[in-house]
């Protein structure tokens, strides 16, 4: 597939990073979950989930997204939150740093178009709760990406499957000088352990 030439190098990059054993066990539950969906030759519905649905869980739709499409997996990807906000505009200009290219449309809480191929649809990303009507609403993993929206949410109407999958918030960054760096560094460890998530699936098991 043709992916744009910055993703690509940034894709490479993100391959070469060291993912721990620890880290490794947290991920392959998700393996699991996905090549149990691949097996049975089911739609694989990925809802990433975190409070305000502004950073974390936008990187893990997009970066959940362009790993399947890489790895030649059919995947649809969501993500939503508890609550409305935005896509965070610190978190675009990340997305748009590694080389995706983006449009928005309407103000407050824009509808953003990100272009990862010429030949692909774009991912449609903006702040919604989980159960929105742009999600699937059966049938799909809720994978928590972080710690507050995984313990004060116990219940996801329509989840078949649970999966804790935390990250650190970059927000802890805001206006800092650090604010760049570490909104990428986070983008990079979530596009990491997407692809390797979807390097694990065996497309061709009966």
């Amino acid at each position: 597939m043709n992916l744009y030439p910055t993703l690509q190098a940034h894709i490479r990059t993100a391959k070469s990073l060291a993912i721990s054993e620890e880290r490794k066990a947290v991920l392959h539950v998700l393996i699991d979950y996905i090549q149990q969906k691949v097996d049975q030759h089911q739609d694989i519905n990925l809802n990433f989930i975190c409070t305000h649905n502004s950073r974390r869980s936008q990187f893990s739709q997009i970066w959940g997204k362009v790993a399947a499409v890489y790895h030649g997996i059919d995947m649809n990807s969501f993500s939503g939150g508890v609550e409305v906000t935005a896509f965070n505009e610190r978190a675009v200009a990340s997305i748009k740093r590694f080389g995706f290219k983006i449009s928005s449309e309407g103000e407050g809480n824009p509808k953003y178009f990100v272009f990862y191929s010429d030949d692909e649809d774009p991912i449609v990303a903006f702040s919604k709760v989980y159960d929105d009507a742009a999600n699937a609403p059966t049938g799909f993993a809720a994978v928590m990406t972080c710690s507050h929206a995984d313990e004060n949410c116990p219940f996801i109407p329509g989840a078949e499957a649970r999966i804790p999958v935390r990250y650190e918030d970059p927000k802890a960054f805001d206006d800092t000088d650090q604010e760049a760096e570490m909104y990428d560094t986070r983008s990079l460890q979530i596009a990491s352990e997407m692809l390797y998530v979807f390097s694990k699936i065996n497309k061709g098991k009966k």
